[in-house]
């Protein structure tokens, strides 16, 4: 017995001393390392791991020597001042203003360089076309009409969109593609106002005009020099023609007022006789487009029944809405987006859009009478 235990108690001390020399061994170890690390590597190392990755940290002062844990905001919490702003944009409340930017635009940016010498110049007006593969030459000769002045954005009904990069223009272009939907319904989606901000008027135009004897440049000034808000140019007459007010007179620059069959207008200054174009090319400045951008409605894509509302964006509207005359396209009636419809019951595809498109004029006429109503009574009672 008294053998067994000596030797546990010899064990137990050799254990213990070896503990005590790694315990020594690591300290030193530890000393050494922490005197051969870089005091400012360990400051990178420390950063709030929701900030920066230390990896981006060590990249962003080791390329640029610009930064430290102080311009990152540290982990000091009590630095940053409790903010509430109930004029910023809705959900940024809580930030400076000073950094809120709640405008956008579609200009083309480069991955380097300074950003502030990204652009050559900036685009002051926009136009989009809603496309298929099909339209290439028509849309080809169309672009060629807006100068550098004007950014080029393509909506693609077809899925088809790189075999666009044949034409040297479309490399420079924006490119959003959803198949089967149309213009409208791009326009509510990718055409917010705060989104088109930066342009003075938005073109919302289809594929198939013609625009042998249309200059963007001179329309533009001929809309300033008249002071029109929401615009198209006029219609060559053919058989694409339906209303009197967008046909195109050649003794005059603008129009904005015309004479239609007995019965179709209830008030002269009421379209169609006046406030009144199409929605196959309109012309939208940035304030009208603001207030127009809100009336089109999710679920109603094909626009119809909105030319006759768009008099409620602009005040006088039979001052405020025209036809340029001395600048008119041809409307070639393809019925390319019609195509895209789906046959059913034995009806051609282009009949069951026809007849969506009648319906949701009902639609959107029964809402617009609606909401009239709403408001007319909530003000009788409030």
């Amino acid at each position: 017995m008294g053998t067994i235990h000596r030797s546990g108690v010899l064990k137990k001390s050799n254990d213990s001393a070896r503990l005590i020399t790694i315990t020594v061994m690591g300290a030193v170890f530890g000393f050494f390392v922490g005197v051969s690390f870089p005091s400012d590597l360990v400051t990178k190392l420390n950063l709030h791991s929701g900030l920066l990755s230390s990896i981006d940290v060590a990249l962003i002062n080791e390329r640029s020597g610009r930064f430290s844990r102080s311009d990152l905001g540290g982990t000091n919490h009590s630095d940053t001042p409790k903010i509430y702003v109930p004029t910023n944009p809705r959900g940024a409340e809580l930030l400076p203003p000073g950094i809120v930017v709640p405008e956008t635009d579609f200009y083309l940016r480069r991955l380097w360089g300074d950003p502030n010498e990204d652009l050559k110049t900036k685009p002051k007006y926009l136009v989009t076309f809603t496309v298929g593969f099909d339209q290439r030459n028509n849309i080809d000769a169309a672009v060629k009409k807006f100068s550098e002045d004007f950014t080029i954005l393509l909506f693609h009904y077809d899925g088809r969109t790189s075999e666009w990069d044949q034409f040297e223009w479309s490399k420079r272009a924006i490119h959003i593609s959803a198949r089967k939907q149309t213009k409208w319904w791009y326009a509510k989606r990718f055409l917010h106002p705060d989104v088109v901000a930066a342009y003075d008027y938005i073109f919302i135009w289809d594929e198939d005009l013609g625009v042998e004897h249309f200059n963007a440049e001179k329309y533009i000034n001929l809309v300033k020099k008249h002071g029109l808000e929401i615009s198209q140019p006029g219609l060559e007459p053919n058989n694409g023609l339906t209303w009197q007010m967008t046909k195109r007179r050649g003794d005059s620059e603008v129009h904005m007022e015309t004479t239609e069959k007995p019965g179709w207008c209830s008030y002269p200054h009421l379209p169609p006789c006046a406030a009144f174009v199409e929605i196959m090319a309109p012309v939208f400045s940035r304030n009208a487009w603001r207030c127009v951008w809100h009336m089109i409605q999710n679920d109603l894509v094909h626009g119809w029944g909105l030319d006759f509302a768009l008099r409620r964006c602009v005040e006088p509207a039979h001052e405020k809405i025209g036809v340029v005359d001395s600048q008119w396209i041809v409307h070639q009636v393809i019925p390319s987006l019609g195509n895209q419809g789906q046959s059913l019951n034995g009806k051609a595809p282009w009949e069951g859009v026809r007849e969506r498109c009648r319906s949701e004029w009902a639609e959107f006429q029964a809402r617009l009478a609606n909401a009239d109503k709403a408001y007319l009574a909530q003000m009788r009672t409030g």
